[in-house]
Order: C-alpha cells, then structure tokens, then sequence
C-alpha cells in the first residue's frame, strides 16, 4: 500500500513539474526533427548536436541519430555538428512541422584537429547525467594491449573509479563492487561473462563495436537490475554506402571484419569473425600430450539493418562465442550467446519509440576422461527471454520525456553432474533449476528551468518473482537446512517490488564549467557465487528468493566539470557515497559448487563505498590522452563474519593511478604508453596452524585483513601506417606493443607451503602471470 502511495504521489509531482515547465510556451510551436548519420558510411550518429544559434540552445541526437526540438514560428540559423565531422549550418524558415534528415562528412584527418572520443565538450558539461565515459573503437585500438589483442574492457580498466577484478581479467570492479554488480550489455543483450582464456581477453571483437558507454551507478531509469555500473556496447550497423573490410593478424588470434550495402541507403549487413590458434602452435611440440591439446576461442559478430521508410528502422544482431580446451584427460568449454531484433517507430515529430527483443545464454562444461571409472561430464547454464520498449517524448522546449517497460524471464541451470563412462564412479546429481520473472515500469523527465538549470527527475519501480516448479528450503542460523515447501509450475511463490528514485541536476556556472548532483537507488535480483579463481567462468548465477533478499544501492555524487581552450582540455572531480543494504557474502569455507543448499551458504548485511575521481584529458593535437587518480574505500558488515565487524570488501583498492597518452609523430608514426597504479586487493591469509588427527589445520585471519603486494605496470606501443591519404584498395598497419614494459613481477596469487625438511615452518609462495610480453600484430584495411 506504501508503494502504491509513493507511486501516485511521484505521479502527481511529475505532472505538476512537467505542466510548470510548459507554461511558459506558447501554444503555436512547430517541431524540427530529423536523423543525423555519417555521410560516408551511413551511420546514425548518436550524440550529435543540433544547436539553434538565433536562440543560444539546442538538442542532441538519441543513440539512433534520431531529434526533434520544438520552436515557434520563425526563421533559425541550426547548426548541425559531431566531434571529428564537418559541421553544417543551414537557415531554416519554420512555418510547420518539419522534418530534415542531416548527413556529416568526417573531417579530413589532420593531427590539429578536434578529435575527441570520451563524451562531447559540450555535453560533458551541461548534461545532467554524472559518472559516464564513452569511448569509440579509435580511443580502445590507441591503447597498448596484452598479445596485442586490442580489448574495450581493459581499456575502461584505466578510467577512474574502474579496477580489474584480477591481473589480466576481464571482469571489472566499479567504486568497490564486485564482477558480478556490472550490467553489461551488447546491442541490449545481457553478457554474463565477458572473458575468452579465463578472463585474459574479453569477448568484445573491437573491429565489430561502434562505441561503449560505461555508467557508474548514476543510471538511467531505463536500466537496472545492478548496483555498480552499467556497460552499455553497440555494435557497427553496417555500411550503407559502399564494401569495406577490416581484420589483422596478431601473435595469439586472426580477425575479420566485412560490412556493406544489402540495398544502398536502405539495408546492411556487418560481419565479424575472430580465432585464437594456440592449438596450432601446440601442434608443434615435440611432447606428445602437450601436442594433442585443444585451446582456442573464437568469436562471431552479425548485424543486418533495414530502413523500411522514414518512420519505421529493423535491426537484428547477434553475437556467438566459445573457448575449448582439451586434453588426453580433462576438457571444458564455455561461451556466450546473444540474439537482439529492434524496431524503431516514430508515431510523430515529437514521439519515438524503440521495442526490442533479446535472447541470450551463458553456459559452460567440464569433462574427464571418457575411458576412466572418474569419468564425468558437469554442465551448467543461464539464459534470458527479454522484451521491452523505451519511448521518449519531446514534450515542448522545456521537457524530454522517456517513460517504458521491461520484463526478463531468467532461466537458471545451475548444474548437473553424470558419469560417462559403463564403470564410472560418479553418481548422476542434478541441481533443480530455478525461474524468475523480472519486470519494470519506469517515466523520466529531463527539464531545464532557465538558461542555466536543468534537471532530470525519474522513477522505476521493479518487480522481481520467483516462478515454480521450486523447493524451498527453511534454513537455521547455522545455514543448515531444517524444513522445506515445494511449489508448482507456473506458481508464482514470491514477489519482491522496488522503488528505484532517479534524479540528476546540473547548474553551469559559466559556458564550459558546471556543477552536478545526482542521486540513484537500484536494486539488484540476481547474483553470483564465485569460486576463487579469478576470472574463471565456472560460477553459478542465482536469483533472490525467500531465503535471499535483493540488495539494493543508494549513490549519491556530486561533481565539478570544466572545458579549457575551447575542448582542448577537459577536467573534472566527482565525489560519491554509496551504501547497501542486504549486501551478500558467503560464510567461511562455503560450498558454493553444485550445492543445493547454496542458500545456506549465503549471508546478508551492509555496505558502504566513498570516494573521490578526479580526471584531467587533452583532446586535441599530436600529444592526446588522460591522467586520473581514484581514492576509494569499499566496506562490508555482515553478521556472521569478522565477529560482526566492518571488513574490507575484496574489491577495496584505495589508490588508483592512470596515465594514458597517444603521440602522433606524424600522420603515419604514432607512439603509445599506459601507466597503472593500485594498491594491493583485500586477502585472507592464515596466521597459524594447529595439528590434528596428524594433520596441520589453518587458521585464517580476519576476512580481507591482509593485502597482496601493490599493482603497477606499465605498456608501450608503436604504430607504423602506410599513406593513409593515397587512394588505394589496400591499406596496411603494423603495431608492436610491449605489456608489463619494466617486468613487474605482479602477485596473481600466494600459496602458503610447507617446509618439507621443518614441518613446522610455512612459508608463502608468489606466482605472477606475466612478465615482458612483446607483441606484434599487422592491421589491414580495404
């Protein structure tokens, strides 16, 4: 009753707000509306500016290059323009609804030029939304990168407030939350693990990706369902005018891109292909049971778009990848795979609307040796059914509306287990799988009140139900199972709602410096348990239930932002709280692996993060790149662990340093370095044994009361081009690239042994990944 209360109160105030913000138009207005892309390929340009000069204001182009502001009647001098294109101004008499289409050509490469790839100059500074970077694939491929393997994840692992999870994983922490709190998304498809090779390289082919924009925390109303971030990635649509084709060949894969025109200026198609060959070089070994190994990944990437007319825009996107590793006596494979069909309407000038349907599964296997008594095959498995529709509103100068709805059916497989071989010793279990339904209705409204305030105002409300068949399991404080309730299917045995409050500001104190605040919550249904192998893909995804409450996050963060020169420069400084409720850890030597009393093992309390990201960027000329410090803390207090006390989340790493530049020598020679700073993770470490039945039993400290050696390293790189300005089908680039440039031996993990000759000593052993690492890898283009 509470909820339904807050619901029709925010609705009143919402109409209240939005009738005051029209009040002051007249009721004779017209829209101009339109889509931008890019002349050369066909493109939506998504972020573009439309800015009416005679009025000092304007608007900006939605994801899918489409806008639409509202004027009076009059003649405008409109300005259409887009970082890195050539601008157009046309003088435009607006005597009625009006619709004009704009397409930009890129600007003739020039190293004076204004070349930016995190958010525009001027929407860093007047839009509302706080704590969001976008990059481009040019931003990630200037990046140095491990085997040469250009990767969008680690290049978002050297922003402020971003660490990595492990030494070379591609899982991601943000402001102290763990992998598992990142909504990460490819064309609207949710992908559970981002990781080829046990999280050394992500699953994101860069040559198939047109841009990514990380949130942290502060998101939109029209996501949720996570506490820490959201990764928002969007493939190529397919160039509409003209074949065209990219790839390389590096020392650990190959890669292709092709794209081009079905139909010219009316359908698609993008193609991307990429393989990993360390099975072949295997194949070399003199060692017979290294020879007969498997190891490879591959990933494939499609998207066909089709504009039927004006107001109607099809897209159907797919991605399919898998690792394979196999042995004379063990295997295992995992991957992704995701399906995405969209469909933009535009109803009117001033309503467009976006329905999408996504399916999407994770899974992975582990196998030994067919002809064993041991032989066994473990399989497990998520996959999501989602649809939803987003519509934005150009209300009147003054007010942009965004109201939608969403629902995802989870299906979770949390494993099974069988032998697989006539002797086998293994006894088949099967882990009962488990059915959710999570929906959400949510309205925004982004409203500017005079020529200096503009604020953005929202609200979701989630609903989240656990589905039969199910057995419910009644747990005492021990975690020990006592009772249980069995449900059927199809019953709907459980309901959690959430009221997800949004709202933003931003007040510019002059044309290129403004202040930010925002405030968020959002609740988060589902999470993982994660074994201790960082970026190992073998964990198991698992929903709230009545035995597990959602955790749900408050951030609040306020920010100072400001262009120098014109964008040359751009600087800011945010800083956030955060706390959580039914924060989730495990109780000490939890059995999370194919335990159907899992639930048991889950504990539930709070949390709480701070911190302070501060960021300055050059943008322009032959000298580009960032420098960025994070100091943050991340804290949990569960009942249960550490005596009840606040302990260090495993994600808590106070200091975070990054140094990002790109030289351009020339428009043919270019120089890259990346430099990174952080302080150790959070570990548990014994501090003692005691003898037992003749054997030495551990005892651990305090959770996460030791750290692990402080993290740096640094990578360099060089690009060599061929004439990019000579009018050729072929053109080449060769990039040699150094990670861990100074051989930083960087703690992966600490084994604690025992001394073979004293028994009674124990001492600790480090392994690291990697030291030097060189890479070459040739890029074509055609």
């Amino acid at each position: 009753m509470n909820t339904l209360r807050h619901i029709l109160f925010f609705l009143l105030l919402f109409s209240v707000c939005l009738t005051l913000g029209a009040s002051g138009n007249v009721k004779n207005e017209y829209s101009l509306s339109g889509s931008i892309t890019d002349k050369s390929n066909g493109e939506y340009l998504p972020g573009a500016t439309v800015y009416i000069t005679n009025l000092k204001k304007g608007t900006a182009s939605n994801v899918y290059g489409y806008y639409s502001i509202s004027l009076k009647p009059d003649t405008y001098k409109v300005v259409y323009s887009y970082i890195g294109y050539n601008d157009i101004t046309l003088e435009i008499e607006l005597l009625s609804d009006t619709s004009i289409n704009i397409e930009l050509m890129p600007a003739a490469k020039n190293l004076d030029e204004v070349e930016i790839t995190d958010k525009a100059v001027n929407v860093q500074v007047t839009s509302t939304q706080m704590s969001v970077t976008k990059m481009d694939n040019k931003t990630i491929k200037s990046i140095p990168a491990l085997l040469g393997e250009v990767d969008l994840i680690k290049a978002l692992q050297l922003l402020p407030g971003v660490k990595f999870a492990a030494e070379g994983s591609s899982g991601i922490s943000v402001r102290g939350g763990g992998p598992d709190q990142n909504l990460i998304l490819l064309d609207e498809a949710n992908v559970y693990n981002a990781g080829h090779l046990m999280g050394f390289f992500s699953v994101f082919n860069n040559d198939a990706v047109k841009s990514v924009e990380l949130y942290k925390g502060d998101l939109p109303a029209k996501y949720g369902g996570r506490l820490s971030s959201l990764v928002d990635i969007r493939m190529k649509e397919g160039n509409m005018k003209k074949f065209h084709g990219n790839g390389g060949i590096g020392m650990i894969s190959s890669r292709l891109m092709l794209e081009g025109p079905i139909v010219k200026d009316k359908a698609s198609f993008m193609v991307a292909g990429r393989r990993s060959y360390a099975d072949l070089f295997l194949r070399l070994s003199k060692d017979e049971e290294i020879k007969n190994n498997i190891l490879y990944f591959y990933d494939i990437n499609g998207k066909v778009n089709y504009r039927i007319n004006q107001n109607n825009h099809l897209y159907l996107s797919g991605y399919f990848g898998k690792d394979v590793f196999k042995s004379d006596f063990f295997g295992m494979n995992w991957g992704n795979a995701t399906g995405t069909l969209r469909w933009n309407h535009i109803f009117d000038e001033k309503l467009f609307s976006n329905f999408t349907v996504v399916v999407n599964r994770f899974n992975y296997n582990l196998s030994y040796k067919a002809d064993s008594p041991f032989a066994f095959l473990w399989q497990s498995a998520i996959t999501d059914y989602n649809a939803k529709g987003d519509f934005t509103w150009f209300a009147n100068p003054n007010n942009k509306v965004t109201f939608g709805f969403s629902t995802i059916y989870h299906d979770f497989f949390p494993g099974t287990i069988e032998g697989t071989s006539d002797d086998s010793f293994i006894s088949n279990y099967a882990l009962a799988s488990n059915y959710s339904l999570e929906s959400a209705l949510y309205l925004s409204n982004e409203q500017k009140i005079g020529n200096r305030f503009t604020i953005k105002y929202g609200l979701r409300f989630s609903i989240f139900n656990n589905i039969g068949p199910a057995t419910v399991y009644h747990y005492d404080n021990d975690g020990v199972a006592t009772d249980s309730t069995v449900y059927g299917k199809g019953d709907f045995y459980h309901t959690y709602t959430g009221l997800e409050p949004r709202i933003g500001m931003v007040f510019l104190l002059t044309e290129s410096s403004s202040l930010k605040l925002s405030y968020s919550r959002n609740n988060q249904y589902i999470q993982q348990a994660q074994n201790s192998v960082a970026g190992s893909p073998f964990s198991i995804w698992f929903p709230s239930s009545p035995n597990v409450k959602p955790q749900s996050a408050d951030q609040v963060a306020t920010g100072y932002f400001r262009n120098f020169k014109k964008g040359m420069f751009e600087a800011s400084v945010e800083v956030y709280y955060k706390s959580i409720k039914n924060a989730v850890d495990f109780r000490d030597f939890a059995d999370l692996l194919l335990n159907k009393f899992l639930e048991g093992q889950v504990l539930e309390g709070k949390g709480k993060g701070y911190g302070i990201e501060l960021m300055f960027r050059k943008n322009i000329g032959k000298l580009t790149g960032w420098v960025s410090y994070a100091y943050s803390r991340a804290f949990k207090e569960v009942a249960g662990i550490n005596d009840g006390n606040a302990y260090p989340s495993s994600y808590d790493r106070p200091n975070d340093f990054s140094i990002v530049a790109n030289y351009d020598l020339n428009p043919r020679i270019s120089f890259g370095l990346s430099w990174i700073y952080l302080t150790g993770q959070p570990v548990t470490f014994p501090v003692g044994k005691f003898e037992y039945g003749g054997d030495n039993i551990p005892v651990y400290s305090d959770r996460n009361s030791y750290r692990m050696p402080d993290y740096h390293r640094l990578d360099i790189s060089f690009t060599w081009r061929d004439d990019q300005t000579r009018k050729k089908r072929f053109h080449n680039e060769f990039n040699i690239s150094i990670y861990n440039a100074y051989n930083r031996k960087n703690a992966w993990m600490i084994n604690f042994q025992t001394d073979p000759v004293d028994p009674s000593v124990t001492y600790a052993e480090m392994t690291y990944l990697f030291g030097i690492v060189p890479t070459f890898t040739w890029n074509f283009r055609f």
